[in-house]
């Protein structure tokens, strides 16, 4: 009761004394009234119109859904304390401050209620601000009804109501509106109306929270029971989701975020929802509507959340729509700006295509690096000639990496690491980006890649590398077993890398190409779809559930297995053929006769040299080269590159302090506000109330002559 006494004080005075301008108002709240307003040609002032209002409450960038931009100059009479018809600097402080409320938008559509400012809401003047904003053919309502008599009295007891008092009738206020529309349309009285009919109730009633898809479609929501019509219950099941939306919103993120495919069922939702909530349980029909509308497009009974979202966002559009309206909306500027824009794209794609390179060519230098002295103990046990175990300098992988170690040090364990550095870069760079490429080329619209075309991607891939692979190979291998060869010959000269290039030449570069070849295109056809398939079907990758950098690595290193072991015969034939013969072993001709000679010499089990260490590091190198290429790509975003299109955000995104912000900004906040009224009727604000010059006091006054 105090409280009361004292907004109508405070009300009372403001009206008959006015109000000073706040010592203190905030840098932003000045900006954005000064970026807007208008002077008085008479006074000098600052103020703002109605026109003037809506820009600032309501930018021309925003979406505003099912909303018309000239609907929030209804706000302004909320602003406009002295009805003026303009807004100064010290009102638009006040409404403002309104709009930090937590219960601003409730507050609001009081002040626009209270006409004569004194902190109660009058049934005449609530009823008749009602009756001129209802659209022309909105479906009427009894005023005289039960519920409306519960709220502020009979016919002839009628009671003013405060602020809380009227926020909890106009909460109620939607579904008495629903319940009579219903009874108006059920004629005969059976409990059943028309498809039609239900879509026309819903669409006045909250047209503005619904999108394109469920506008679309709700006349199918009889397609849930076996009959043609639509029963009071699944009516009001459809309207206590649709009110219930950021708290579905929740429940469908949570489960999706569960499920290992990023896909739910009805039953798992409803099981999350128990989970999620103790007292607000959603019931078997509102489930089945839900699931109804997200599923019409994908009748498969497991939905994803962009399933979800063509409900649960009212802003979502049409994809034929969306981009007839874009198209639409870009044509005048097409013409203009279309040379620039070329120009741009092209330098755009440039700049995206060299920076991929340049991610791809650092992960690959880094996964080359963490495995590079297993790779040199592969390369020396490859090279190993004679089937008599007497004969070979090493028993083992093992054997082998303690003895580089004891007679060239640790630094023997990276001979020649600077070029496997320098062109690993490159030819892991253009592996990953043909191979992601090639993907995009075979993959549908639906985003789906049949398996066979994912093996050629990753053999393409694994072709195009070889460019790159053999030069670099070919040099590596001989820096790699010079430490032995000087142990074993005494006075054997050291050799640089560039002189091993300029010695061998263009030509010699390329020598065993086709083994490497032969290697290189089946190795990456196992491994590319082995990794994603792994990813996904494994880790349960999906666009709402992102892996962390173990489970990355674990993917990269269980795909290199048979990717490196089966194609070890390969890399022997041809590390063969690149080492440079000495004296005594036999000089390999081609690819054909050092395959027989192997075979002949050394038997079947020589294909096979090197296969563990080739394991041991083909495997975690490309697991460590995948990771650090997918984790650069998150934390080294490309510039200017969008962000994957997400679904609108409700309770579920509460955490994220940009939301946050953004939510409390003034645009949404009036937009909150509207959207109270429009529960109203979806007309509201459209009509022009009163003319300018008087003022929203004056409304009772012709607001009754209108009305009579």
């Amino acid at each position: 009761m105090s409280s009361k006494v004292t907004t109508v004080k405070e009300a009372v005075k403001e009206t008959l004394v006015g109000s000073e301008e706040p010592a203190q108002l905030s840098a932003q709240t000045r900006a954005r009234f000064t970026r807007h307003a208008i002077k008085d040609p008479e006074t000098g002032e600052l103020f703002l119109g109605p026109e003037q209002f809506v820009d600032a409450v309501a930018p021309p960038t925003e979406d505003y859904h099912k909303i018309k931009r000239e609907q929030y100059a209804i706000l302004f009479h909320v602003a406009d304390r002295t009805s003026k018809g303009k807004v100064n600097l010290a009102d638009w402080a006040y409404f403002e401050n309104i709009l930090k409320k937590p219960d601003a938008e409730y507050e609001i559509a009081f002040r626009l209620f209270d006409v004569e400012r004194l902190g109660t809401v009058k049934y005449d003047d609530f009823r008749r601000l009602y009756e001129l904003n209802k659209s022309p053919d909105s479906i009427p309502f009894d005023w005289n009804c039960e519920w409306a008599k519960l709220y502020i009295g009979s016919k002839t007891k009628r009671h003013d109501m405060n602020y809380q008092q009227f926020s909890q009738m106009l909460r109620g206020l939607q579904g008495e509106r629903v319940r009579q529309a219903f009874q108006r349309f059920d004629a005969d009285g059976d409990g059943f109306i028309e498809p039609e009919e239900f879509a026309t109730i819903i669409q006045q009633t909250s047209g503005h929270k619904l999108s394109d898809h469920l506008i679309e479609n709700l006349h199918t929501l009889c397609n849930i029971s076996q009959g043609s019509k639509v029963s009071y219950a699944n009516v009001r099941a459809f309207l206590n989701l649709l009110n219930e939306m950021d708290l579905v919103e929740l429940i469908v993120r949570t489960a999706c975020a569960k499920s290992k495919d990023g896909r739910i069922t009805r039953t798992e939702f409803l099981h999350q929802a128990a989970k999620t909530t103790r007292f607000a349980l959603f019931t078997p029909m509102e489930a089945d509507i839900l699931f109804h509308f997200a599923s019409l497009d994908e009748p498969s009974g497991r939905l994803s959340l962009r399933d979800f979202a063509k409900v649960l966002d009212a802003s979502w559009r049409g994809r034929a729509e969306a981009a007839a309206a874009a198209a639409a909306a870009a044509e005048p500027a097409v013409a203009a700006v279309a040379e620039k824009t070329r120009g741009q794209n092209f330098v755009a794609q440039s700049l995206e295509s060299a920076y991929n390179f340049a991610l791809g060519s650092l992960a690959g230098a880094f996964g080359a690096f963490m495995v590079y002295p297993i790779d040199l103990v592969k390369t020396r046990m490859q090279n190993q000639r004679g089937a008599d175990p007497g004969q070979r300098l090493y028993n083992n992988s093992i054997d082998c990496f303690r003895k580089v170690v004891r007679n060239e040090g640790f630094r023997g364990l990276y001979s020649g690491v600077l070029p496997q550095l320098v062109g690993v870069a490159p030819e892991k760079a253009i592996k990953l980006t043909v191979n992601d490429l090639v993907r995009s080329w075979l993959t549908d619209k639906n985003g789906n890649i049949w398996w066979g075309s994912e093996v050629i991607a990753g053999g393409a891939a694994g072709g195009c590398q070889v460019v790159f692979t053999n030069p670099l190979e070919i040099v590596k291998i001989r820096l790699q077993v010079q430490g032995e060869v000087a142990k074993s010959v005494e006075g054997a000269p050291k050799r640089s890398a560039m002189w091993i290039v300029r010695n061998l030449g263009l030509v010699g570069l390329y020598k065993g190409a086709s083994a490497c070849l032969l290697r290189d295109v089946p190795f990456s056809a196992i491994y590319f779809p082995v990794y994603n398939h792994l990813k996904k079907d494994l880790f349960g990758e999906s666009p709402t559930k992102k892996l962390g950098v173990l489970q990355l690595l674990t993917a990269g290193a269980i795909a290199g297995m048979p990717a490196a072991y089966l194609t070890t015969p390969c890399d022997v034939i041809k590390t063969r053929l690149q080492v440079e013969a000495r004296k005594g072993d036999t000089a390999y001709t081609g690819l054909r006769h050092a395959a027989k000679t192997i075979w002949k010499e050394e038997g079947f089990r020589a294909f096979f040299k090197g296969g563990p260490a080739r394991i041991f590091r083909s495997s975690p190198q490309f697991g460590f080269t995948l990771a650090a290429y997918e984790l650069l790509q998150n934390v080294l975003p490309f510039p200017g590159k969008p962000s994957e299109a997400k679904v609108a955000a409700g309770v579920a995104d509460a955490v994220s302090t940009l939301k946050e912000r953004a939510a409390d900004s003034t645009f949404y906040r009036s937009r909150n506000a509207l959207k109270i009224l429009l529960d109203l009727d979806g007309n509201f604000g459209r009509t022009k109330l009163g003319p300018g010059a008087e003022g929203w006091k004056s409304l009772p006054a012709w607001m009754t002559a209108k009305s009579a």
